[in-house]
């Protein structure tokens, strides 16, 4: 049995931190590595990306495990997050020793950011240390394989996707070779991820399960999204953010390659993507439990393929997942509530 979610990759906990109402519409969340850390790499695809420690996982650079992986709101405010993680690992003794003592490490933590400023209703409501902190205690007091709330939660809270409401998702698979391999998205793109001919979710057409709303359905949301397009202003950033975590054992350049992979997974879904005004940002994590087939060049190849699938079908949970947000910073229609949950 499993959750369908990072979560199903052992040893991985996810935990949130939301913060709505009172102008607040935003929040934080953290994947939780185990004990001594997973290996980690990132590829940035986007033209404004806000990120913290990214170049520390450079194949090339000394660090070869991260403790945990932010993904917060707030825009580069919001990367103070990391700080409240990093204080709660320091505590535990997690992280890279660099002293005589024990607790002399520096935990690394790298991270990435929304853009979701001001959709409360006030500029400055924003994730802070202390967000980041109730985000990895939240992950810490999750169960080993735990469900992975989904929608506006976390760094999904505040996430919009077109004209839509945006969010969590997560999903997983388990390949042949028994490699668990998931991914959990925060959707905040300013492309769309709707085929605004049929209402069909892009990543829907990868996933063989094509559901066509009725043409009167679609009108009406149709109509719908224009009325609450007039509200909004225009987004000047926007970012769609990814943990692809596998069980294999991985070097950092094989995760580095499987992060990069992994944002074919958005181009699926989200029209158009990485542009300048994105911040898309893949992390991957590693975690050992299962070595590749050394005797196969190419073994790698489905854990690649495997990760782009699961960050479309993460996309389209989060979609499908997100909740109506009418509120004094904005009013983003949710696809349920348009469309009906499947």
């Amino acid at each position: 049995m499993t959750a369908d979610a990072l979560t199903d990759v052992a040893g991985l906990r996810v935990g949130h931190a939301t913060r709505t109402g009172d102008g607040w519409l935003t929040g934080t969340t953290v994947v939780l590595a185990p004990e001594g850390g997973a290996v980690a790499a990132v590829d940035v695809r986007g033209g404004g990306p806000g990120t913290k420690e990214t170049d520390a996982l450079d194949p090339r650079n000394l660090v070869q495990k991260a403790e945990a992986v932010v993904l917060t709101g707030g825009s580069a405010y919001g990367l103070d997050a990391a700080s409240g993680v990093m204080a709660w690992l320091e505590e535990r003794g997690r992280g890279v020793r660099v002293g005589p003592d024990p607790l002399h490490v520096v935990p690394v933590v790298p991270a990435a950011c929304v853009f979701d400023l001001g959709r409360g209703g006030a500029f400055r409501a924003r994730p802070d240390a202390a967000t980041g902190r109730a985000a990895v205690e939240a992950a810490a007091a999750a169960g080993p394989g735990a469900p992975v709330p989904q929608g506006c939660v976390g760094a999904g809270t505040g996430a919009v996707v077109g004209l839509l409401k945006g969010g969590i998702g997560t999903a997983s698979t388990v390949l042949e070779s028994g490699i668990t391999v998931a991914a959990l998205v925060a959707a905040n793109a300013a492309g769309s991820v709707m085929d605004p001919e049929t209402g069909v979710l892009y990543g829907e057409f990868f996933q063989g399960r094509v559901r066509y709303p009725d043409t009167e359905v679609h009108e009406a949301a149709r109509r719908r999204l224009a009325e609450s397009a007039g509200r909004n202003a225009p987004p000047p950033l926007n970012t769609t953010l990814a943990v692809v975590a596998t069980d294999a054992v991985l070097s950092k350049a094989q995760a580095q390659k499987l992060a990069g992979t992994a944002h074919d997974g958005i181009a699926r879904a989200v029209r158009p993507v990485h542009l300048l005004s994105d911040g898309d940002t893949v992390f991957t994590l590693a975690t050992g439990g299962h070595p590749l087939d050394t005797a196969d060049p190419l073994a790698l190849n489905d854990v690649l393929a495997a990760g782009a699938d699961m960050v479309t079908r993460a996309i389209v949970r989060a979609v499908r997942a997100a909740g109506p947000v009418d509120g004094p910073g904005g009013a983003w229609p949710s696809y349920g509530e348009l469309y009906g949950r499947p």
